[in-house]
């Protein structure tokens, strides 16, 4: 089974092996409105987005803002519900991680995330430092568009 994983290639890890995409203007609108929580390896991207709010979740979440290249250009760690982070210029999309993802894997400002799909077992991903420039397989992916189809 393909799954997406967020890499942070500046470091060398993985920041989440169960990603989520919300591409479609519903599925953005909904965004983690439905969900109680995320569990740890899991993530949002939402593509395209500008900046995020958080009003009527009922958890708090790490943000990064990501430009057409993956760099990060805003990162917001512990957004609590019923909060508003307004658009940064040059945002393509936004990843939506548990809260304290952001430190536990020393992401920050600068770092460039890489989605790749991989078919990959879960515990071979889980806390693992990989260099995705080594990673056999699909290549990464850098838009949304690739996943259809």
């Amino acid at each position: 089974m393909k799954r997406l994983v967020a890499l942070n290639t500046s470091r060398g890890t993985v920041i989440a092996d169960r990603v989520g995409v919300a591409m479609t203007r519903a599925e953005r609108a909904v965004g983690l409105l439905s969900r109680t929580g995320l569990e740890p390896g899991e993530a949002l991207w939402i593509i395209p987005s500008r900046g995020v709010h958080t009003w009527g979740m009922r958890f708090t979440i790490d943000v990064l803002a990501l430009d057409e290249e993956g760099i990060v250009i805003d990162c917001v760690s512990n957004l609590k519900p019923w909060r508003v982070r307004l658009p940064r210029k040059g945002t393509a999309g936004v990843l939506e991680l548990p809260a304290g993802r952001l430190a536990e894997s020393g992401t920050g400002l600068g770092h460039r995330i890489l989605f790749e799909t991989t078919e990959e077992p879960l515990s071979r991903l889980d806390g693992a430092r990989r260099d995705p420039e080594r990673v056999e397989g699909p290549r990464p992916l850098t838009q949304p568009q690739e996943l259809a189809g």
